[in-house]
């Protein structure tokens, strides 16, 4: 059985924030994770939790100067903007003719749209230096045994009757009919009543079929050979690349989709070839080892050009540990997409030559947003906006393998940055509540958050945390390569205690995570 490793670091107070430029106004808890499983960390992010590499934090939501909203994208239900079809027409444009004339003038602003990440100096000057060793526990048997023998010995000192405790971890289990905002109820029936005659079509026939959809159809035939998306170097299967042409062709009356300007035929003589790739990152694949000096050299030019970085900054070690290691364990399951969960990096080739590349989890609701880097030279592509929209439409295209993968997280919302609020834009999308961590629509959420920084986006009063904390004992440590629980380590602990700690630990990671995961102590 898989289990996650964490090594709690508190509480990280008085350093510069990256947003308002206040120098010790930003504060977030952290803590190294060893390993984790895809659950565990998709349970954590919808607590408000977020990663960079090894690390994982959370914004003191009340105390910290520029408060970090989770934001999420219901990517169903997703509709392009107008500004979102100008980037998806403005990439078309160049790839099938190479025009960039008219694009050069209306460059964008820089849109990396994942930047609060990049200031994580303070998480490494408290890296762990935990060895393996030290971090694998021992068989589960013998944790149990622990457990056993501490209850004996209680017994014989007290002479009572002691309940034994469940050494089994918590399952989490997601009702297929829970209610999405915005999402229509399963529930309902559609009826369609027959016409009579002369009254209107017979709607129990299939509807005719406009020449111009027929003839669209045909063309997108050649969607393979001009743009598309593998795994690992492979391409597509037969299947998704049905449910690919499915998805692109455009409907009577209504707005076109993402994947419509995505996945449009493009002429033979096309000026510019774009591939997409998705490679596992960790543990890294045979083909993220060939492309990792190449795709290392994009992030070196992006850093010293975006964000201004010296040449002696952006080092391989740095780049290995902010956007290649992960925490995050590999998981190939039956109903599961067919690259597996995990980290990847989703690379971006034009003419065969790497431009840009989005650091992505893949989690069982979602897909995750880490980072983006990109080729400054092609900033006029406004490569920010147009990776978040492939990976918008890459999150609808696992969804047909893996019903439960439906949303695309984009990190975090914060309006007290104008310069953040972009995220608001791909629309419907929901923020996290910070005291009752349940998903508000994000249209409820700005009125709120005009007023103050800080909000409390569930209206209900009486509304509380469900997943919070109700029992301590029952917390999983990791002590001696024994995994045991709290109480049981308690008892065992010499020294002063560490209970204020663990206490805090566990309410922010809330019960079911405090009980799956361990708690490494030393």
């Amino acid at each position: 059985m898989r289990r996650a490793v964490v090594e709690y670091k508190g509480w990280k107070e008085g350093y510069r924030c990256g947003y308002c430029a206040s120098p010790q106004g930003k504060v977030s808890a952290g803590m190294w994770a060893h390993s984790m499983t895809v659950q565990d960390y998709q349970d954590l992010i919808d607590r408000g939790w977020r990663r960079s590499g090894k690390y994982v934090y959370k914004p003191i939501m009340n105390q910290t100067c520029c408060p970090q909203y989770t934001i999420r994208c219901q990517a169903l239900h997703f509709q392009t903007s107008k500004s979102h079809k100008k980037v998806l027409k403005k990439m078309l444009k160049f790839i099938s003719k190479g025009d960039i004339s008219k694009v050069m003038g209306g460059e964008e602003p820089m849109d990396s749209h994942i930047e609060e990440v990049v200031a994580c100096s303070h998480e490494y000057r408290s890296e762990s230096h935990v060895s393996q060793a030290e971090l694998t526990p021992l068989s589960v048997d013998h944790a149990e045994g622990v457990e056993a023998e501490d209850k004996d010995k209680e017994q014989m000192k007290e002479e009572v009757n002691v309940k034994k405790m469940e050494s089994g971890s918590l399952q989490i289990h997601v009702a297929k009919d829970t209610p999405v905002p915005g999402e229509p109820s399963h529930s309902t029936k559609i009826v369609h009543a027959l016409p009579k005659p002369g009254k209107g079509a017979d709607l129990s026939k299939p509807p005719c079929r406009k020449a111009k959809d027929i003839r669209k159809e045909r063309k997108l035939q050649k969607l393979l050979q001009n743009q598309m998306c593998t795994y690992e170097g492979s391409p597509l299967q037969a299947g998704d690349q049905v449910l690919l042409l499915q998805s692109s062709k455009s409907k009577t009356n209504q707005p076109k989709t993402v994947e419509d300007f995505i996945f449009v035929s493009l002429p033979d003589d096309a000026a510019h070839k774009l591939e997409v790739r998705v490679v596992r990152s960790s543990p890294p694949s045979s083909q993220f080892k060939a492309t990792f000096q190449e795709s290392y050299q994009v992030y070196k030019r992006y850093q010293m050009v975006i964000h201004k970085d010296p040449p002696d900054k952006p080092t391989i070690n740095q780049f290995t540990r902010f956007l290649c290691d992960s925490p995050l364990e590999a998981e190939n399951l039956p109903n599961g997409p067919d690259c597996g969960y995990g980290s990847f990096h989703q690379q971006y080739w034009l003419d065969g030559k790497i431009i840009a590349v989005g650091v992505i989890d893949i989690l069982p609701y979602c897909v995750s947003s880490v980072y983006l880097y990109y080729d400054p030279d092609y900033s006029f592509l406004s490569l920010g906006v147009y990776s978040a929209l492939r990976e918008i439409a890459f999150t609808r295209q696992l969804h047909e393998k893996a019903p439960d993968l439906r949303f695309y997280y984009m990190g975090f919302y914060i309006h007290s940055c104008p310069k953040m609020r972009y995220k608001g834009q791909y629309r419907p999308s929901d923020l996290l509540c910070p005291e009752t961590y349940v998903w508000m629509p994000i249209e409820q959420c700005l009125p709120l958050l005009e007023r103050s920084k800080y909000c409390r986006f569930n209206q209900d009063v009486k509304a509380v945390d469900e997943g919070r904390i109700k029992d301590l004992g029952r917390v999983r440590v990791l002590h001696k390569r024994t995994i045991m629980s709290y109480s049981v380590y308690k008892k065992r602990r010499k020294g002063p205690s560490d209970e204020a700690s663990v206490q805090q630990y566990a309410s922010l990671v809330g019960q079911t995570c405090s009980e799956r995961m361990l708690l490494f102590r030393s």
